[in-house]
C-alpha cells in the first residue's frame, strides 16, 4: 500500500464514504508499522461537492477530458497562426465542449444518487475551463484526485488559480544552468573551422534543418488531426447537450401538461363539490316535507277510519229503524 494507491481509492469513492475509508486505510498503515504513511492518509482532504464531480467526470469520460486538454494546448498554440474569425469557431467549439462536458459529470453525479446543484456546476465548468486554459491544471483534473474545484482568472493563455498539485507528479526539469554555461564554454574554446569544415557543417546544418522541417510538419500534421479529433468530440458533445436539453424540454412540457390536467380537475372537483352540497341540501328539504307529508297521511287515514265505522254504523241504525216499521 502506497500513498499514490490509497489516494486513488479515496478520490474515486463516493463523498459520504470517505471519512471511513481514510479511517480504515490509516489503520491499516498503522497496524503495518507505517506511521509516517498512516501521516500522510490522515492529511488527505476530503474532495469538495465540486471536485468529487469533476473526478468522477475524469474517470467515466477520461478520453474526452485528455482531448479537451489537448484541444486547450492547441487553442494556445493556434492564437498566433488563426485569423480571428478561425479563432472565434475554435472558441465557440471551446465552449460547447465544456458545457457538454458539465452537462455529462451532472448526469453521472445523478445516476449515482448525488444531484448536482447549479452552484456545484458552475464550479465543475470553471474547472473544466481552467484545465482546458493551463497545463498544469490539466494535468492535475487528469489524475483524478481533486479536493477542490479550480478556478480561472482570464482569457486563454493567462495563468489560473493553482490547485493542490501534491499528488501529481512533476514535470521533467530544464538543463540546468551548469549544463548551459558548460556548453557555451566549449563553444567559445572550439578552435576555428576550416572551409571543408564549415561546409560539412553547413551540410549538417541544413540536414538538421532539413529533419526539424521534416518533425515540425509531422508535429503539425499530429496537431491538426488532433484538432480534428477534438471538434469532433466537441461536435459529438454537442450533440449529446442537444438531446438531453431536448429530453429535459418534453418532460418540462409533460409536466406543463399534467399540472393544466391537475388544475382542471381541481376545478371540476370543487364544482362537483359545490353540486353535491347543493344536492344533499334538497335531498334534507325533500326528506323533511316527506316526512310532514306522511304525517297528514296518517292522520288522512285515522279520520277516513272513522268516517268509514261512523257511516257503517249510521247505515246499521237507519236498517234497523225501517225493520221496526216494517
Amino acid at each position: 500500500m502506497d500513498l499514490q494507491e490509497v489516494a486513488d481509492e479515496l478520490y474515486r469513492v463516493p463523498p459520504e464514504e470517505f471519512i471511513a475509508l481514510r479511517k480504515a486505510r490509516q489503520d491499516q498503515a498503522r497496524a503495518e508499522g507505517d506511521k509516517a504513511l498512516a501521516k500522510d492518509i490522515g492529511a488527505l482532504p476530503k474532495p469538495s461537492a465540486a471536485a468529487w464531480v469533476s473526478n468522477l467526470l475524469v474517470r467515466a469520460h477520461r478520453p474526452e477530458i485528455e482531448g479537451l486538454v489537448e484541444l486547450g494546448n492547441l487553442l494556445r498554440e493556434a492564437q498566433q497562426n488563426l485569423a480571428g474569425a478561425e479563432l472565434k469557431a475554435l472558441d465557440t467549439q471551446r465552449r460547447q465542449l465544456i458545457a457538454a462536458l458539465t452537462q455529462q459529470a451532472r448526469s453521472l453525479a445523478y445516476d449515482v444518487g448525488h444531484p448536482v446543484s447549479t452552484q456545484v456546476a458552475g464550479q465543475v465548468e470553471e474547472t473544466l475551463r481552467t484545465a482546458m486554459s493551463d497545463p498544469a491544471a490539466g494535468d492535475a483534473l487528469l489524475t483524478g484526485r481533486l479536493t477542490s474545484p479550480m478556478s480561472y482568472n482570464g482569457g486563454l493563455g493567462t495563468s489560473p488559480a493553482r490547485p493542490d498539485l501534491r499528488l501529481v507528479r512533476s514535470p521533467r526539469p530544464d538543463v540546468s544552468d551548469r549544463d548551459r554555461s558548460r556548453t557555451a564554454t566549449t563553444t567559445r574554446d572550439r578552435p576555428a573551422t576550416t572551409p571543408r569544415e564549415r561546409t560539412t557543417a553547413d551540410e549538417r546544418r541544413e540536414a538538421r534543418e532539413r529533419a526539424l522541417e521534416e518533425k515540425r510538419r509531422a508535429a503539425e500534421e499530429q496537431r491538426r488531426r488532433e484538432l480534428a479529433e477534438a471538434r469532433r468530440a466537441a461536435d459529438e458533445a454537442t450533440v449529446l447537450a442537444e438531446e438531453a436539453h431536448a429530453a429535459a424540454e418534453e418532460q418540462r412540457q409533460r409536466v406543463a401538461e399534467l399540472d393544466d390536467r391537475r388544475s382542471q380537475l381541481q376545478a371540476r372537483v370543487a364544482e362537483l363539490g359545490d353540486e353535491l352540497a347543493e344536492a344533499e341540501r334538497a335531498a334534507a328539504d325533500v326528506a323533511a316535507r316527506l316526512k310532514a307529508a306522511e304525517r297528514r297521511r296518517k292522520a288522512a287515514e285515522r279520520e277516513a277510519t272513522e268516517a268509514a265505522g261512523n257511516r257503517d254504523r249510521a247505515v246499521a241504525h237507519a236498517d234497523e229503524l225501517a225493520h221496526r216499521a216494517d
